[in-house]
This record gives C-alpha cells, structure tokens and sequence, in this order.
C-alpha cells in the first residue's frame, strides 16, 4: 500500500482524517508516518488540540495494522479496545505520529490467531512528533475482526 493509496483510504472512510488535513508521509512494514497542520487541530491556546493529538496517533497506529493486513492479503475489520495517550509537550505548529508494534514479534501469533479464530489483538505504539521534539506517546491495543481473503 502507498502513502497515497492510505490517504485516499482514509479521508473516503474516515472523514475525521480529512477534515483534520492527514497527510500520510510514509507507510513501511514496521511503521506508518502520518502529519498534519496546526491550522484544523488548534485549540484555544493556540497549540494543538488533546483530541487532535490522540486521534492523529490512533490513526497512525490502526493504519500499520490495515496496511499490514492488506500486505498479508488479509481482510478484517480493525477497531480499537482501549489506549493511553500521554501528553509531553504542548505542540505550536505541524506534528506526525509515527506507529509501531509494541512487540513485533507477536505479528505472527497475532495471524495465526486471527485465521484459525477469527478474532486477535494486538498492541501499537505511536510517538506523536514536534518540531521540538517528542511531544507524546500513544498505546493502543486493537482488535482485528474476522478473517478473509482480501480482493486486492
């Protein structure tokens, strides 16, 4: 999958993304790059808005899932049980989240369950990114729904 082709994706079925101004810089098998402006996060004090900040990070980290799935010819549906965001900076300008696997090498147990019962979850991280530096850290665990081969 592309940066375009996720981008694309996104803002068609996921509008928040859209209106928020995603742009998906880089999607790779260990990570996925996602930026966005200040202009459609921004808060009253002028820095980006909490909610911003978490839904720029979950979505980092549902896309390495989905663009993971797709590579491995997999489709499920993807959704979040539960997360924790801290905040470590406030943010006065563009940010990224980039995501990874909590624990890489879970992803093949993680398929192997997802095939034989239909139902896996699995942990994701993400650091929200400033140009100062490391503003937040995200940690999510997300369930994959069914199992069928995707039509690619």
């Amino acid at each position: 999958m592309t940066p375009s082709e996720l981008q694309a994706y996104l803002h068609a079925h996921i509008p928040l993304s859209a209106a928020m101004q995603v742009e998906v810089a880089a999607v790779a098998w260990e990570h996925v790059l996602l930026r966005a402006p200040l202009a459609p996060n921004i808060n009253h004090r002028e820095t980006v808005f909490g909610g911003s900040a978490s839904a720029l990070s979950i979505l980092a980290a549902w896309s390495l899932l989905h663009a993971r799935l797709r590579s491995s010819g997999i489709a499920s549906r993807l959704v979040i049980q539960s997360n924790r965001m801290d905040y470590l900076l406030p943010i006065a300008g563009p940010f990224s989240a980039r995501s990874s696997l909590e624990d890489p090498d879970q992803w093949p147990g993680f398929m192997r369950l997802l095939e034989r019962r239909g139902r896996a979850r699995l942990k994701v991280t993400a650091e929200l990114m400033a140009e100062s530096g490391v503003a937040g850290l995200f940690s999510g665990e997300f369930v994959a729904l069914g199992y069928e081969t995707a039509r690619i």
